[in-house]
């Protein structure tokens, strides 16, 4: 797992759409459901997995536009060096290279669990299908929506589990939440 930086998020609680009993929130890496804490792409403050590499900038970006994070919750994100192309093979990917890339590894950090989440254009999150395509309504997750294992993660990617969710390639997230 490498580390690939920090999002602030507004925590959503399970929206009544999604029909898994044992969900009390959505962790998901992307922000169809726990939006980002702004539309922070224009800020060009990311780096080149396009997180951030440090919760500072996070916060210097919500100073200078009077964004308030209180009520957000700070997660930390380390991604399998490996993505799940369309040709159901696992493939290496790396960061973009026009951004600097200097991820701070927090001191403290409590994994949640694994999302997936596909980047069929290769910079940020797009869709986690366990959320956004209903799969935890199929598959067994955890209350934040996201599974425990690794290896759960690999199993189903390759057991081909999303071929009728949005399209990959897919990236394995581990979720973490900062203290």
């Amino acid at each position: 797992m490498i580390p690939v930086g920090y999002m602030y998020k507004v925590v959503s609680g399970k929206p009544d759409w999604l029909k898994a009993s044992q969900i009390e929130d959505i962790y998901s890496v992307s922000s169809c459901v726990s939006e980002d804490f702004c539309d922070w792409v224009n800020y060009w403050k990311h780096n080149g997995y396009w997180f951030f590499d440090s919760p500072l900038l996070i916060h210097e970006i919500a100073n200078e536009n009077s964004i308030d994070l209180d009520n957000l919750t700070l997660f930390y994100y380390e991604m399998y060096e490996k993505q799940w192309d369309y040709d159901d093979n696992w493939i290496d990917f790396s960061p973009e290279e026009y951004f600097s890339t200097n991820v701070v590894v927090p001191a403290f950090k409590v994994s949640l669990g694994f999302d997936i989440v596909t980047y069929t254009n290769n910079t940020s999150a797009e869709c986690s299908p366990l959320s956004c395509n209903h799969m935890a309504e199929e598959i067994e997750t955890n209350e934040h929506c996201l599974l425990e294992t690794f290896k759960s993660a690999v199993d189903l990617i390759e057991q081909q589990k999303f071929s009728q969710c949005e399209p990959g390639p897919y990236r394995i997230v581990e979720v973490f939440r900062c203290e």
